[in-house]
């Protein structure tokens, strides 16, 4: 792979983008990992995209989680790891057999179901502690398949009553768990390397910053507005994925 990407103006583009995403996934709670996917398949492929999103978001998360540490659910957290850790252990073994084509399609087609669903009327759930359970199962193999679960988590989380930072921390630690379990997979399977563990970690320490600033500006602006840029750009990813364009 080659990292002298990282030193011209497409690494600036890049590593710009990512502080972009991350205060936006800080204030809205998801969403970085879709605004930052087509750059990062567009540069490095989508096979080398998924492990350096993990590394990335892995540092973005563990930012969030740490700046609302003090409102995270521990018992939302645990009973979301007990599902998904063996789930994303079995999607990231099985994300070194699926064909690149098929995979870009399938997330293609993912962020637009995602998008419908967000919309529809089966949002509503009466979430119990048992249900975060079931729910890492899904979403812990479809985190290490795809690589972004944030739109479509995101509700279960609200209507469980999470919200603010209790919300947006909360989900982050979740995150954590996922990308530590997909991380160590990728690695035993060599689909996570030196290189692409360097550029997710340059992307990734951007996105520090980038949560520390959301953090800053989360209780002060509507969050309206960046769920409608997200959901544009989940929206437009999800076309051009599907469509080839991409």
């Amino acid at each position: 792979m080659d990292l002298s990407i990282l030193f011209g103006w497409q690494g600036v583009e890049l590593l710009a983008l990512s502080l972009v995403a991350s205060i936006i996934a800080a204030v809205a709670g998801f969403g970085g990992s879709v605004i930052l996917l087509p750059l990062v398949v567009h540069l490095f492929g989508i096979k080398a995209a998924v492990p350096i999103l993990t590394v990335a978001q892995l540092l973005g998360n563990a930012s969030r989680a740490w700046f609302g540490r003090k409102s995270i659910d521990w018992r939302v957290v645990f009973y979301f790891s007990l599902g998904c850790i063996p789930s994303a252990i079995i999607g990231a073994v099985m994300f070194g057999s699926i064909h690149a084509s098929w995979l870009k399609t399938g997330l293609g087609a993912f962020l637009i179901l995602t998008l419908i669903y967000r919309h529809s009327g089966l949002k509503s759930v009466n979430m119990s502690l048992i249900h975060f359970m079931l729910l890492g199962a899904v979403f812990g193999w479809l985190s290490a398949v795809v690589g972004t679960v944030g739109p479509l988590v995101a509700p279960f989380f609200l209507d469980y009553g999470l919200v603010g930072s209790a919300y947006i921390a909360s989900e982050a630690m979740t995150a954590v768990v996922m990308h530590i379990t997909k991380g160590i997979v990728y690695s035993k399977y060599a689909l996570l390397g030196w290189d692409t563990f360097f550029i997710g970690l340059m992307m990734g320490l951007v996105m520090v910053l980038g949560s520390f600033t959301g953090k800053q500006i989360v209780d002060r602006m509507p969050r309206i507005w960046f769920t409608r840029v997200v959901e544009t750009v989940v929206l437009l990813t999800g076309i051009g994925f599907v469509s080839g364009l991409m």
